[in-house]
């Protein structure tokens, strides 16, 4: 009897469904205060839809907020009658907690620069020289769906007939860890397209897809990304 399919379960490591909606609005470059609902509906679900297909357990929250997009969607399609104002009040709902959120988390951000978390937040926190190879070089973090992008970008290189089994016995994602990880004990870092051979197959994209977020939740990789190149980088930490 074969294994079941390898499956990664998301947690506080990773990001919320609120990060989600921000990755979408700073993605397409749109106003926060002025949302269109119905496309940030529409690339939310895709989104969830592809990290099941991946074989990714989000918590229930990415679930709530499906469905109070889909509501919200549903509303602004329902006819208005005069006087009323549905489609600022539905943006209000939206509009509101995310500007919220984003000053929780603006202020979060300022106290772990300052320290105040404590040291052992982390199990290594790695010195800004680590992450330069010039004097003019400047990285930032990059999160889990940043990584679903750069990913997405490598698979819609192969044809769409590829047939794809991620059966454990021909896919090992702890092999992979191990992999991954003889390389960077050598090499310190290597950037994201490194991680692939010339001519990768759909296996091999995924299963180093969970691969890397097996090795981001233990702590070992920390994934940054070049401003002036967009180049991604990860480095062992």
């Amino acid at each position: 009897m074969q294994e079941l399919l390898y499956r990664v379960q998301l947690d506080e490591i990773f990001e919320g469904p609120m990060d989600l909606l921000v990755h979408l609005i700073r993605k397409n470059e749109l106003d926060i205060y002025d949302i269109p609902i119905a496309l940030i509906t529409e690339q939310y679900l895709q989104y969830l839809e592809w990290m099941q297909a991946m074989n990714i357990d989000f918590a229930g929250d990415f679930l709530l907020m499906a469905s109070t997009l889909t509501q919200l969607k549903s509303r602004m399609l329902l006819p208005v009658h005069e006087g009323e104002d549905e489609e600022e009040d539905v943006l209000q709902e939206i509009t509101r907690p995310l500007v919220e959120y984003l000053q929780m988390k603006s202020a979060a951000d300022q106290l772990v620069e300052r320290n105040l978390l404590g040291e052992n937040t982390f199990i290594r926190k790695p010195d800004r020289g680590e992450f330069l190879t010039g004097a003019d070089d400047e990285y930032i973090k990059i999160g889990l769906f940043e990584l679903i992008d750069a990913f997405q970008k490598i698979l819609e290189r192969i044809p769409d007939d590829h047939r794809v089994d991620m059966r454990a016995d021909e896919i090992s994602v702890k092999d992979r860890i191990t992999q991954i990880i003889d390389i960077l004990e050598t090499k310190k870092s290597i950037t994201f397209i490194e991680l692939f051979s010339d001519d990768p197959d759909k296996n091999e994209i995924i299963v180093t897809f969970l691969a890397i977020l097996e090795m981001v939740k233990l702590m070992l990789v920390r994934i940054v990304q070049h401003l002036q190149t967009g180049v991604i980088r990860i480095f062992y930490l």
